[in-house]
């Protein structure tokens, strides 16, 4: 942004959004907590004074208060006014026809992991960029500027850093393989240097194209929504201050073990830094890297099973009545599957249809669901437990008494209804020996409605 500002001729004027922190609300500097977040907002109302020729460029904006965030909409939509402090007087600006720009920089995290939202009045009248993932048909271009970036901090690449950036561009051509005139470059080098530039070049590009598959998936992560999300977020960043670490231990005579040793010791720092997540942070890691092992692989699919089966449960284990509804549901979509797999509601046998246990289930849950958000934890698990009972043994009673699928549902909703009495008094402790047993029978549950579908079966 810097560059940006002298390119177009502006004065720069970075504010630091971490040193003004989550307590400054106001751009008045008298009510700053600590001089140093209020010599922040004198230098942002500095630039505000001057008005004219100036970029505003806040930075770190996810360690600031969305209220702070709030006072620039005015700014950012068509009246183009805000309200500041000079000198201990109050001020509206105008800009209008005046050139200045605000920028703000962000991650989409806070500190404590948290996903930051910018507010939805400022975002709706700015524009919104994903670093990387900006223009369509620029891959190669940003991909170019992990490596430009990197230049000085790797001791055989930094002597290009203050030479013709032609000669980068035609070192990274030749890296790739491609043909490149001796008399191309603007500087003579020697045979031995052109060799030795080309071969860190090679390693560079390596790390390059790791860290930019972590961007990326960085970027996508944050993006989704947690209602949405079939495996845990991905945390571990692919940013510039990433690459400039990696690129400074590259070495041309780097074997391909010891570039992926780099790599995992460098990833491995950074998910310790995580507030949460650190192993299935790693885990993703390797498998965007393609090194995954097998005990990896198994543990990384127990994890993403783990998490789908706690979001389905529907929040805490405090949270009784959204469990019991969120379970309730998915026993509904289950047994839909099981009358599909049946060949649907027509089936040969006229009791072995499971419809009327669908519209039981369907029926408990509606019935279930205010009394159980009006009663604590424990008085709405006993009445799940007794609705569930005779909701099922309503429903059961006009099939077959020979149908194998009748027992196997009613045991595993006796199972669930025993989990959902003794959640109340468990708390937050680990998971019981009966919810241990609910996983290993519906699994066995699933598996064999997996066999009686056959090949292609869901």
């Amino acid at each position: 942004m810097e560059y940006v500002a002298h390119r177009l001729g502006l004065i720069f004027m970075k504010i630091n959004g971490p040193s003004l922190g989550h307590e400054v609300r106001s751009l008045d500097p008298a009510q700053a907590p600590d001089a140093t977040s209020r010599q922040e907002l004198e230098k942002l109302n500095l630039a505000l004074e001057m008005g004219n020729n100036v970029m505003l460029y806040v930075d770190d904006i996810q360690h600031t208060h969305p209220e702070f965030l709030q006072k620039f909409i005015s700014l950012c939509d068509g009246t183009r006014r805000i309200e500041g402090v000079w000198r201990g007087r109050t001020r509206t600006y105008d800009m209008r026809g005046k050139k200045f720009c605000v920028v703000m920089a962000g991650n989409p995290y806070t500190e404590s992991g948290e996903v930051f939202k910018i507010p939805d009045m400022l975002a709706n009248r700015a524009d919104v960029y994903n670093l990387g993932d900006v223009l369509g048909g620029m891959e190669e271009a940003f991909t170019l500027s992990y490596i430009e970036n990197s230049l000085t901090s790797n001791p055989v690449l930094a002597p290009l850093a203050t030479r013709d950036l032609g000669d980068v561009y035609r070192f990274v051509d030749k890296a790739r393989g491609r043909e490149v005139s001796a008399n191309a470059f603007s500087h003579a080098y020697s045979a031995a240097e052109t060799a030795e530039i080309v071969g860190t070049l090679k390693r560079v590009i390596q790390l390059r194209d790791v860290v930019y598959r972590v961007n990326q998936q960085y970027i996508a992560s944050a993006a989704q929504a947690e209602a949405y999300r079939t495996e845990p977020p991905f945390r571990l960043q692919g940013s510039y201050r990433n690459m400039n670490r990696l690129a400074e231990k590259a070495s041309p005579v780097m074997n391909d073990q010891e570039m992926q040793q780099l790599l995992h010791d460098h990833y491995i720092g950074e998910a310790q830094m995580l507030t949460a997540g650190a192993e299935e942070n790693l885990l993703k890691l390797a498998e965007l890297r393609g090194v995954m092992t097998t005990e990896q692989q198994a543990r990384w699919d127990s994890i993403k099973r783990d998490f789908m089966r706690n979001r389905a449960m529907g929040g805490a284990d405090s949270d009784v009545g959204g469990r019991v509804v969120g379970q309730l549901s998915d026993l509904v979509e289950g047994v839909r599957a099981l009358k599909e797999l049946r060949g649907g509601t027509e089936a040969a046998d006229p009791g072995a249809t499971v419809a009327p246990l669908v519209a039981a289930l369907e029926a408990i849950a509606q019935r279930m669901q205010p009394a159980a958000e009006e009663s604590g934890a424990a008085k709405a698990a006993s009445i799940v437990a007794r609705g569930v009972h005779s909701g099922i043994r309503e429903a059961l009673s006009p099939l077959a008494t020979s149908l194998d699928d009748r027992l196997e549902v009613y045991e595993l909703m006796t199972k669930v209804v025993a989990n959902l009495r003794e959640t109340p008094a468990r708390g937050g402790a680990r998971r019981s020996q009966r919810e241990i047993e609910l996983d290993e029978a519906l699994e066995a549950f699933s598996k064999r409605l997996r066999e009686r579908s056959g090949p292609g079966g869901s």
